[in-house]
């Protein structure tokens, strides 16, 4: 069985999930969903796709097609996987999975109800260097002792991946932040007991914080120092570093290198080295064996019950 998906948003993102299910058998994009809709036919002529069209709702009520895959701007997570929920169709929301709380928990409802796959993109669960990571915690061969995570852009103007202007404001909290949130519960393997937060100046224009920095503790013990910033004019991208009680880790997105920064092979760890390929990977085969993914909605939404407590706090 061939399973045909729907793609909302052409951006930087979509592209990346147009690229990683191009290696995957059995998967078509049949459609294709964006605000502009010039752009939109221009991305689905260069990847073959047929259908295109500026409102969800549109591909939501093509019979053919089986899930969504959603890279739309964060504040249009929630309602959109809600809605495709609604229209029977399996789900794939990147992360964040909502900017709200309560948004996010009608979402895991929803999923409980309609016993479909919905999933959120945690990439960090997927990426080769964090799973060799998490096969040496299965193992028992290394446990955390502590997390050390940087995650820096140069973004003082609303640009994305591609240097293009945005439609709508990132968010150090919600956005980037998740990610390692989530990716520290999960690798530990064990909740987040204890989360603390502090924040530089509101932009005047973006009106947002540029600069952040976090503190957890996990039940186990395990803590994690994140720092986060807009304004780096520097070496760009999320550094993590895994401090343990057998060795030290440093986790550059798919490269990864010990303590003393020597690389370590990481190409045999899975199928592919791309962890959007693999996060794909994991949500067809989801829906093709009936089971619950890897970083369903109902899995992740404890990152987002602290990331709720956190904005509490910053308030």
């Amino acid at each position: 069985m061939t399973i045909k998906v729907a793609l909302a948003g052409a951006g930087a993102f979509g592209i990346k999930h147009l690229d990683g299910i191009k290696n995957i058998q059995d998967v078509e994009v049949v459609s294709l969903i964006s605000r502009d809709i010039e752009k939109t036919k221009e991305v689905a002529d260069k990847y073959g796709i047929k259908h295109v069209t500026t409102d969800l709702a549109d591909s939501l009520k093509l019979k053919e097609v089986d899930a969504v895959i959603l890279c739309t701007p964060t504040q249009m997570h929630a309602a959109q996987a809600k809605a495709c929920l609604q229209a029977g169709k399996h789900v794939q929301v990147e992360i964040p999975l909502c900017d709200v709380l309560k948004d996010g928990e009608e979402v895991v409802a929803l999923q409980k109800k309609a016993g479909l796959v919905a999933m959120c993109g945690h990439t960090r669960r997927f990426n080769p260097s964090h799973q060799y990571v998490n096969k040496k915690i299965k193992a028992g061969e290394f446990n955390i002792q502590q997390m050390d995570v940087q995650t820096y852009f140069f973004r003082r103007t609303n640009m994305n991946a591609l240097g293009q202007a945005r439609s709508w404001t990132d968010h150090l909290l919600w956005h980037h932040a998740a990610h390692t949130v989530d990716l520290f519960a999960y690798q530990a393997g064990s909740p987040i007991v204890k989360a603390n937060a502090v924040q530089g100046p509101i932009h005047p224009t973006l009106g947002i914080a540029m600069d952040m920095s976090i503190q957890l503790k996990a039940a186990n013990g395990a803590i994690c120092t994140l720092s986060l910033s807009f304004n780096n004019d520097g070496p760009l991208g999320t550094f993590f570093r895994y401090i343990g009680d057998t060795a030290t880790y440093l986790a550059r997105y798919d490269d990864l290198f010990n303590g003393k920064d020597e690389k370590i092979d990481v190409s045999k760890v899975d199928v592919s080295m791309n962890g959007i390929e693999l996060q794909d990977r994991e949500f067809f085969a989801a829906i093709r064996e009936g089971r619950e993914p890897n970083a369903s909605v109902a899995q992740v939404l404890p990152c987002y019950q602290v990331l709720h407590q956190l904005e509490q706090q910053l308030k």
